[in-house]
Order: structure tokens, then C-alpha cells, then sequence
């Protein structure tokens, strides 16, 4: 028997998100199918199937469910060209400038789909078409990595255990090693400062100190420039001080040298130290699992439980894969994953996320998704991958630095050269010692290092607050918007629904019309169906059932016992030409027609959410210029809850197609800089969630699809949580602004001190290693924002 086949279809004219929904529930159905997943967003269908020989067998049932539920889709197949990804770890990586200069030569690599070096976490990311491919591109990444930084290590994440902790162990050992180094050289470098000692002697000593503490730079920038990469800061370090010493400037040479090392030691701390508290907030992956088998646990890696298998969480212990507690009562604290300090009861049938922490008692849990599939593993993905996708201030910094330095070491040429020819009295010497100062100055470290680390604290800081932010370029982006549209059901309402009224006309009493109904919602997972079906309260004898038509964005048809049932909204009596009476109603009306005749109608409220008027009251206090809301459901209700909230325009009965034309019509309004943004909650929302300027999705816990389709996943039900996330988007490039301007500030005031003669290289080397530094220690206050 074949291993395991992927396949994947594409469902071309898909446009009812509900049938999705069922197309996937009833493919699970089908024995050989080991999963499934439906994005609607982009309409695939992605199957996985036991075995290459039920291939066919399968297949032919999916493409029967899709043509039961959506007789007018096309589907397309085609053999998954999957690409093999590799995550590595480079312990060592202490230079922003490599960093950036190894992920330009991996990315011009030949059969590199994507990749991406993260100077704040250290990991290389690489996607390749096989693993053949993937390999041999793994072989000459290490060569360019090597050639760069020899002193990194390439480390396996997936076996950080053995490989990261050697290398940490290593760093450490390295650390002390350079302490040691430091202290001697500095020591060589005081005793001629203090003592006096004749030409000679003073020399060697401070030669002996200049290689004791610069030797490593020196010899960097000596294979660099082999490999033709002369603009780094070793060249910088080495072309300045060695200047000195031409000049007789000894003490000046090896103080710029030791300082430099000095602050480049101590900036490594601070951003190893930034790494580890990023690392912290989401300390959320679980270690291992209390595998139940028959009377006997066994501790196991989460990775080693399968689906269905049943475990055992002890207060205490955090909950290491998502499942159905089967057995037992407890208090869970969520606020890893949603940044709510207040705990959640749970009891046998409620679902758990990996990630809690069971607070008081024992829980037996049935596992419902393997690791990989698991809310914890997604959000880690989501929160390291974050990195890759770059802020445009980012992105400007690192190509502004790959011109900067060479301009300005030519600038400091210029400078040696011109004036002594030009001025008279000017010497050489005197010229260039300013054009020396020029170089020390001209490394952009603290700009490369600080900025990248400040966008990844910020993306650490708002998962603490249990909010999910793809990349940089979305948390940049929440700092300009002008105008921010709201689904309604299930985002500024709970979408917890319950049966209010019931209106039969004729002879149809109360309890017929709802069971004519629950006939039309049995199918439906939609909020409203389900309250219907509570409301019923019985069995529903789906056999009796013959057929089921649902009609997007109007309703459903059913034939049941031979009668014809229709349940929908107003638009559905009017396509089907049914004379009926409209309910004015604050709640929503489901309509309901028997062989053509209206048979009455059955109101279902909803609540508006406890915070959603303080969210819109905040919104507008944080600037946002338009807040709108779009909504299947009637004119009426729709308006009744704008009025209720202050919002300042509302679309009712919108069909999924319609949402996407009001929403571009919105865009237009705006400003050409404003962004817009799109709350909804989840899958039923997905189309807008991908049009708008960012998709930002409501309640994403444990929801696959409304993480997949947007930008921005609000881990809570709160709207507020958006307000939060705009103020943490504000912070952060507040403090990267903060740390461009003071960086580029000081340089510019040092070189132009430099340049005339009245700053020495003491100077020049706190505009270099002590802004730096200081920038660092600043990008970390984006961390200690308090809970918002």
C-alpha cells in the first residue's frame, strides 16, 4: 500500500462561506481521509488520503459533496508542489549588518522559494521545492554564513535542546574569555597613561594593548576585504585606529578600540537580553504531555500524541494540545493566549486550547488536534514568522545603511585629501585625524540593530495582550487609520442568539411554525439557525428531510414530507414572490413560507457587546475619522445598533459579494495615506477580511480560519482590543522614531564637530557604540507597556 497523498482543489465560483463550511465537515466523513482544510479566502481545498490507492475513491465522493452543496462550482485539481522548510537557529549572530548581508546571499541562492534571517531571534528561515533541493541549499548557506560570521553556528530548532544549549554553554565560555581579554588589554593601555616611559616602550605598550583588545577586528576586516566586502564596521574600526597610530595618536588608537570592543560587548548583552524577554511573553510551549494508555500515564513530547487520544493535565501543568475535557472541573488561565488575567471554568464538554494553564483540578482531555494544528504551535508560527515580513521604516534603514557607510567613508577621504591641498597652513595630520573621526562615527548599528528589535517588541508586546500582529508592515500600518468598518454579528454583537418572539399566521400555530423552521436551519451552523434549534429543543428527524437548497444571502428551501418550506429573510419572500406581513423588530426576523404561503415569522435577538460603545467612543478619541458597519442582517436592526453606538454610517442586508463592493466604496472615501481596516469574526467574513488595508479578525481563538484570512488576530471577543492594538502600533514607532532621530542626530552633530577639528575620537565613539546601546535599552521600553 502508497504513503500518504496530498491533493489539493482549487473551487473556482465558491462564494458561500457557510457552504464551505459544510463541504468540509462532511469530506471528514469519509473514511481515508486523514484531514482536510478549506480557505476560503483563496477557494482551495486542501485533502490528505490514507493511501494513494483510495485516491480515486475519494476524490469522486468530494467532488459528489461539492456538488450537493454548490452544483455551480468548478473544481480544478492539481498535485500539491509542496515546499520543505527548514528552521535554523545561528547562535553567535551578534552583527545586524551580517545578518542582513546573509539573507541577501541565501535569498539569490538558486531554488530558494523564500528566506529570511531575524537578527532579533536569531533563526534563518528557509523554503525550498524538495528536500534534494532544500539540502543542497542548506550546504551553501552554511558556506555564505561561514564566509560572513565563521564564529555562528548553525542549530537545528527543531533539536534545540542538544544543539542551542552547547552553543549557549559556548557563548557564555566566549563571554568570560572576552571579560578576560578586555580587562588585560585595558590594563596594558592604563600603565602608560599613569607611568611615564621612554618613546619605545610607551609604543610597545600600547601595541601590545591595541592587539590584545583589537586583534579580532583587525583580522575580521582582513578577510573581509578578501571577500570583497570592505564597507563593515571592522574595516571602520580598523582604517580609523591604525590612522592613529600612522599619526602617533597611540593612546587615542587603542582607546577608540577598547571602547569600541567595550560597547560592543555590552550591546550584545543588552540584545541577548532583549531576546530573552521577547522569548518570555511567549513562553507558552508546552513541554510535554501525561499520555493516558489504559491505567497508565506516560510523560511524552506533545509532538508524539495523536488525535483522540486522551491525557491527563494536573493543576498546575500547562495544557499541551488543544482537546474536549472528557472528565473533571477546573479554573484555566487563558492570558497567555488572550491576555486575560481573569480565569475561565471549564468542565466535561468544554473546549481547551494548548496554551492555558489548569489552575485547581485534574482534567481528562480528549485531543482533537495534533501539535503542529494546535492554537499554541499556530500562534508561536505566527509570532516568530512575524519578523520576516518587515515594517517599510525597516526595510528604508537597511537599504539606507548599505549606502550610508560607503558615503561616508568617502566623505572621510575627501576629507584627508582636499582640504590640506586647498587651505593654507591646513597639515595632513591634522585632516586625517577629523576624516578619522568621520569613519568611527559612520557604522549605522545602533539604527540596524534598535529598529528591527523594536518592531519585534512590539509584536511581542501586543501577543501578551492578546493580540496576534503578522509582521511589522501591519503594526506600522495600524498607525495611520482613517476608517475603520465592523461586521456586526459576532463583533460588536455576541452573536448568542435566542428565540424572543414567535408570529404564526393562519391556522399555523406557534409550536408548528418553529418546527417548519428548525426543518429549514438543520443544516446550518449559522448562529441564528442554532438558536432556533435550541429553542425547538428536540431531536430533528434530518431523514424526513428530501431536499435542501441553501440560497446565499436570502435563506434556505427544503422539502420535507412532501411540503416545500422556505426560511429566510425578507429578500427570500420577495424572490419567491410570497405575499407576507414585515415585522418591525429590533432582534431579526426569520421568515417562513409553506407551499408558497406565509406561514409567520420567528425573532431572534442578539446583544450588543459590554465594551463595543467604549471601543467606538475610544476609536474616535484615538483619531479615526470614519467607523462604519456592514451586515446580512435587515436595514432596521442594523440601523437600531448603529444608533445604539454612535457609528457613523451602517449597509444592511449585504450578501457576501456586496460587503466586498460597500468596503471598496468606503476605501475610496478615505484618504490616499489612510488606512482602512475590516473587523469581523472569521471564516463567514474571510473575502473582506483579504480586501481591506488590514484584515483584522474577532475572537480568533482556536478559529483556523479567521487566523488564516487576516492581518491582525484579536485573541478575545472585545472590541476594545482594537484601540489597544493601535496604541501599542503608536508606542512602538514612537520609540523607533524616538531612536532614528536621536541616532541620526548625534552623528550628524558629532561629524560636524569632527569635521571641525573640535570633536576628538572620544567622541566619536559614543556616537557610534553609545548611541547604539543607548537606542537598544530604549527599544526595550516597548515591552514594558502596561496592559492596555
Amino acid at each position: 500500500m502508497g504513503g500518504r497523498v496530498k491533493k489539493e482543489l482549487i473551487l473556482e465560483g465558491l462564494d458561500c462561506a457557510n457552504c464551505a463550511s459544510k463541504i468540509e465537515s462532511k469530506i471528514k466523513e469519509i473514511n481515508g481521509v486523514c484531514s482536510v482544510h478549506m480557505n476560503f479566502v483563496t477557494k482551495t481545498l486542501s485533502i490528505e488520503i490514507e493511501s494513494d490507492e483510495k485516491l480515486d475513491k475519494v476524490l469522486a465522493q468530494v467532488k459528489d459533496i461539492i456538488n450537493k452543496y454548490e452544483p455551480e462550482v468548478i473544481v480544478n485539481e492539481r498535485i500539491i508542489t509542496k515546499t520543505e522548510k527548514k528552521v535554523l537557529l545561528l547562535m553567535g549572530l551578534g552583527c545586524a549588518n551580517c545578518a542582513a548581508k546573509m539573507e541577501k546571499e541565501i535569498k539569490n541562492l538558486a531554488g530558494v522559494k523564500f528566506a529570511s534571517v531575524d537578527f532579533v531571534s536569531k533563526r534563518l528561515v528557509i523554503e525550498a521545492n524538495s528536500k534534494q533541493e532544500l539540502s543542497r541549499i542548506l550546504d551553501e548557506a552554511a558556506k555564505i554564513i561561514n564566509r560572513i560570521e565563521p564564529h555562528v553556528h548553525m542549530v537545528d530548532e527543531s533539536k534545540p535542546k542538544t544543539g542551542a544549549g552547547k552553543a549557549e554553554k559556548q557563548s557564555s565560555k566566549n563571554n568570560k574569555k572576552e571579560m578576560v581579554r578586555l580587562a588585560l588589554g585595558g590594563t596594558l593601555f592604563v600603565i602608560p597613561l599613569i607611568l611615564d616611559f621612554s618613546f619605545w616602550t610607551e609604543f610597545t605598550l600600547y601595541f601590545a594593548s591595541y592587539l590584545l583588545v583589537g586583534g579580532e577586528v583587525l583580522l575580521k576586516a582582513g578577510r573581509n576585504i578578501l571577500r570583497g566586502q570592505i564597507f563593515d564596521e571592522n574595516f571602520l574600526m580598523g582604517i580609523a585606529t591604525i590612522g592613529a597610530f600612522a599619526i602617533q595618536e597611540f593612546p587615542e588608537g587603542v582607546a577608540v578600540m577598547l571602547f569600541y570592543q567595550i560597547g560592543e560587548f555590552f550591546q550584545d548583552m543588552a540584545v541577548n537580553r532583549s531576546r530573552k524577554s521577547i522569548a518570555a511573553l511567549m513562553d507558552i510551549r508546552p513541554d510535554f504531555a501525561n499520555l493516558k494508555i489504559g491505567d497508565e500515564i506516560r510523560r511524552v513530547s506533545p509532538e508524539e500524541v495523536n488525535i483522540g487520544a486522551m491525557i491527563l493535565v494536573k493543576p498546575g501543568e500547562k495544557i499541551p494540545l488543544d482537546g474536549r475535557v472528557m472528565e473533571g472541573k477546573s479554573m484555566v488561565d487563558t492570558s497567555a493566549l488572550t491576555g486575560e488575567s481573569i480565569p475561565r471554568e471549564v468542565e466535561a464538554g468544554s473546549d481547551v486550547f494548548s496554551g492555558f494553564i489548569n489552575k485547581n483540578g485534574l482534567l481528562t482531555v480528549e485531543v482533537t488536534k495534533d501539535f503542529g494544528e494546535s492554537t499554541v504551535s499556530k500562534i508561536l508560527e505566527l509570532v516568530q514568522n512575524a519578523s520576516s515580513k518587515k515594517a517599510p521604516t525597516e526595510s528604508f534603514i537597511t537599504k539606507f545603511a548599505r549606502y550610508y557607510t560607503p558615503v561616508v567613508v568617502f566623505a572621510s577621504l575627501a576629507l584627508a585629501i582636499i582640504p590640506p591641498l586647498v587651505i593654507k597652513g591646513a597639515t595632513f595630520s591634522q585632516w586625517i585625524y577629523r576624516a578619522l573621526v568621520f569613519l568611527v562615527i559612520s557604522c549605522p548599528c545602533a539604527l540596524v540593530v534598535s529598529i528591527p528589535l523594536g518592531f519585534f517588541g512590539g509584536i511581542g508586546g501586543a501577543s501578551k495582550n492578546g493580540i496576534l500582529v503578522k509582521g511589522g508592515n501591519y503594526l506600522e500600518a495600524l498607525n495611520n487609520v482613517h476608517t475603520v468598518v465592523f461586521d456586526k454579528t459576532g463583533t460588536l454583537t455576541k452573536g448568542v442568539f435566542k428565540v424572543t418572539e414567535i408570529h404564526p399566521k393562519g391556522n399555523i400555530t406557534e409550536e408548528a411554525l418553529l418546527e417548519y423552521a428548525v426543518y429549514g436551519e438543520s443544516y446550518s451552523n449559522h448562529p441564528i439557525a442554532a438558536s432556533i434549534l435550541r429553542a425547538y429543543g428536540k431531536e430533528v428527524n434530518k431523514e424526513a428531510i428530501e431536499s435542501y437548497d441553501e440560497i446565499s444571502g436570502y435563506g434556505v428551501k427544503v422539502k420535507v414530507r412532501g411540503k416545500e418550506i422556505l426560511a429566510g429573510n425578507m429578500k427570500l419572500m420577495d424572490k419567491e414572490e410570497i405575499s407576507y406581513e414585515p415585522v418591525e423588530t429590533t432582534g431579526t426576523a426569520v421568515y417562513v413560507a409553506i407551499d408558497g404561503v406565509y406561514g409567520g415569522a420567528i425573532i431572534i435577538s442578539d446583544e450588543i457587546k459590554e465594551d463595543a460603545q467604549k471601543a467606538i467612543q475610544d476609536l474616535r478619541t484615538v483619531g479615526v475619522k470614519k467607523i462604519a458597519m456592514l451586515t446580512g442582517d435587515s436595514q432596521s436592526v442594523g440601523r437600531k445598533v448603529a444608533e445604539q453606538l454612535g457609528l457613523d454610517e451602517v449597509y444592511g442586508e449585504l450578501l457576501p459579494d456586496q460587503k466586498v463592493e460597500k468596503l471598496e466604496l468606503l476605501d475610496r472615501q478615505k484618504s490616499s495615506k489612510g488606512k482602512l481596516i475590516f473587523v469581523g469574526d472569521g471564516m463567514n467574513d474571510a473575502p473582506v477580511l483579504a480586501r481591506a488595508d488590514i484584515g483584522v479578525a474577532m475572537g480568533g481563538l482556536g478559529a483556523d480560519a479567521a487566523i488564516e484570512a487576516a492581518d491582525v488576530v484579536l485573541m478575545t471577543d472585545e472590541p476594545s482590543k482594537l484601540v489597544s492594538a493601535i496604541k501599542i502600533a503608536r508606542r512602538t514607532k514612537r520609540i523607533v522614531w524616538q531612536n532614528i532621530i536621536f541616532s541620526f542626530g548625534v552623528k550628524i552633530f558629532v561629524l560636524l564637530l569632527g569635521a571641525g577639528g573640535i570633536a576628538t575620537m572620544w567622541e566619536a565613539v559614543f556616537a557610534d557604540v553609545g548611541v547604539a546601546l543607548i537606542a537598544v535599552f530604549n527599544a526595550m521600553r516597548v515591552l514594558k507597556a502596561e496592559h492596555l
